[in-house]
């Protein structure tokens, strides 16, 4: 429980920053500084469905990876990372520097796609 407690510090003060409204996106874009409105095209563009299944995301109903719906309320990303938004992004970009053996292929995701799709997959519930 312990090791939540950083993204939950980050998560109230985006409440705190942008209200406490219903708007996940917002809330997703708090807490990564990328744009969740951009996260569903580059999740499309990069083919995350294919692997993961992912709300929101047409077609993305792939079993090889978990299901990305709930992200924001993990302990761990990856298995073995503490779940904060640099890791997440650092995850999605570089996979192969986490894990080398890790079935997560290295698409070249860029640091600003990185940061969208983080902001996206945190505001969904």
């Amino acid at each position: 429980m312990r090791t939540r407690l950083p993204l939950l510090v980050i998560a109230f003060w985006a409440c705190v920053q942008i209200g406490c409204g219903n708007d996940s996106a917002r809330v997703g874009a708090a807490i990564t500084g990328g744009d969740a409105a951009r996260g569903p095209a580059a999740i499309f563009r990069y083919g995350c469905g294919s692997c993961h299944t992912i709300k929101g995301i047409p077609n993305a109903r792939g079993m090889v990876g978990p299901p990305l719906t709930g992200l924001r309320d993990r302990t761990v990303v990856a298995g073995m990372l503490i779940n904060t938004p640099e890791n997440l992004t650092h995850w999605i970009e570089q996979p192969k520097s986490v894990n080398p053996k890790t079935a997560m292929p290295q698409l070249g995701v860029t640091g600003r796609d990185a940061t969208d799709i983080a902001a996206y997959l945190y505001s969904l519930n």
